[in-house]
């Protein structure tokens, strides 16, 4: 007989708290910016960062679901466990916690757009509804190959300028270059999620890039990934748009070249781990580079 996990098991399964730092990291990234610009604002940074958080939620619980009624999610599952699918809640409780966490967004929401004003509001509905239709819709994005597009933009270029906004009023071409620099190696832990997927996604039509060009095009796009975010902060060394102290962050490319060399050696759930350290090689970047236009 198998057992029920506890409450907090089956929360932390169904929030999935591994993939936060890849929502708060754009953030900590578009302040750190804006402070080396002059400007800060400690109550819009944490509006920003909950906001952020609440939606990346959302959009974990209602993939949870989503992909269960597709039928992507089985017990042939590589993957960490998955709520809907172990039967640890129901369809009804994972959508109230979604309508949940939408109404936590909306408070922050409601706040950074009397901050920024229409913008603002635009970019928190537009988040909203692709990260409903990240895996929701007649067309989910993550069964038609544009997955890692949405990943790229809305986990970097808007979640870095967004932030960068609301703190100075303005967008300078250094926020679209961090946006490179943090929504990359995000893509990243996508590109390792499909990977390890591949043939089951394939089974239920999940059309991931990796189905549609076969796992070593997976395997390039990982190192265009990461290697892009190091390259992205060189180019903004070299142009000027970052201060001399973003160098710091190039101590990621040791890193990368490492999980890049991992990646072509793993398949299935062997990939498994290297979510979890690619998700850690993305925040470490981030950091460096928070650190280093500060410095």
């Amino acid at each position: 007989m198998t057992l029920t996990p506890s409450i907090w098991t089956i929360a932390l399964a169904a929030i999935r708290p591994q993939t936060l730092p890849a929502a708060a990291a754009p953030v900590v990234v578009g302040a750190a910016l804006a402070m080396a610009h002059g400007a800060k604002d400690f109550m819009v940074t944490i509006a920003a960062l909950l906001g952020a958080l609440f939606i990346q939620i959302f959009a974990n619980l209602y993939n949870d679901v989503a992909d269960f009624r597709r039928g992507a999610d089985t017990d042939e599952r590589l993957g960490p466990d998955r709520v809907t699918q172990k039967g640890w809640m129901s369809e009804k409780q994972v959508l109230w916690a979604c309508a949940l966490s939408i109404f936590l967004a909306l408070i922050m929401g409601a706040y950074l757009t009397q901050v920024g004003g229409l913008p603002i509001l635009a970019v928190g509905v537009v988040s909203l509804v692709f990260a409903y239709l990240y895996t929701g819709g007649p067309a989910p994005l993550a069964y038609t190959g544009l997955g890692d597009i949405f990943v790229l933009i809305f986990f970097g270029e808007v979640a870095v300028c967004g932030t960068y906004y609301l703190i100075t009023g303005d967008v300078q071409p250094a926020a679209y270059m961090a946006g490179l620099v943090v929504g990359l190696p995000t893509t990243a832990i996508l590109v390792v999620n499909n990977l390890r997927d591949e043939h089951t996604d394939a089974q239920v039509g999940k059309r991931t890039l990796v189905v549609r060009f076969g796992a070593g095009f997976g395997r390039l796009e990982y190192a265009l990934c990461l290697l892009g975010a190091q390259a992205a902060v060189g180019f903004g060394l070299w142009f000027e748009v970052f201060p001399l102290g973003a160098a710091i962050a190039l101590i990621g490319l040791p890193l990368a070249i490492r999980r890049i060399v991992q990646v072509r050696a793993l398949e299935g759930a062997s990939l498994n781990p290297l979510l979890g350290q690619t998700a850690r090689h993305g925040l470490i970047v981030s950091v460096l580079l928070s650190v280093g236009v500060l410095l």
